[in-house]
């Protein structure tokens, strides 16, 4: 019986094979991670906007978004009244009548559940882009 052989050679191009897809992966995975937490900050400064009787506006200076490693996170700056205010200090109750404001707390719960939404969002400039 004759033998035959084939031969083929295969082309692999676009932007699966020449990075771009993993790069736009990449760059949407630190950018959804960065546009969760700016909206947690806002929503960090709107809660406290309802909550402080007699602001001062220092506290409300510290907060911002720092790099933590591969991603970010919404932080007081170490402020030392901050455990206090969130309510998980050592001082509060049962110690003191003050059961803080639980702020972070609570804004983590509603960022959760709005994570999903800012997702898509953004999702859809970077789809365009492979």
């Amino acid at each position: 019986m004759p033998g035959f052989r084939i031969n083929t050679n295969v082309n692999a191009s676009g932007p699966i094979f020449d990075g771009r897809a993993q790069r736009a992966a990449n760059e949407y995975a630190d950018q959804l991670r960065y546009r969760v937490a700016t909206e947690a900050e806002d929503m960090v400064h709107a809660r406290l906007r309802q909550v402080l009787k007699h602001p001062t506006g220092y506290y409300e200076s510290r907060i911002r978004v720092e790099r933590a490693g591969d991603t970010y996170q919404v932080t007081d700056g170490g402020v030392i009244y901050g455990p206090w205010l969130e309510g998980t200090g050592s001082r509060n109750f049962p110690v003191t009548r003050f059961r803080g404001y639980a702020t972070f707390r609570r804004v983590k719960a509603l960022i959760d559940r709005r994570a999903p939404g800012i997702a898509q969002r953004l999702l859809r400039r970077y789809i365009g882009r492979m």
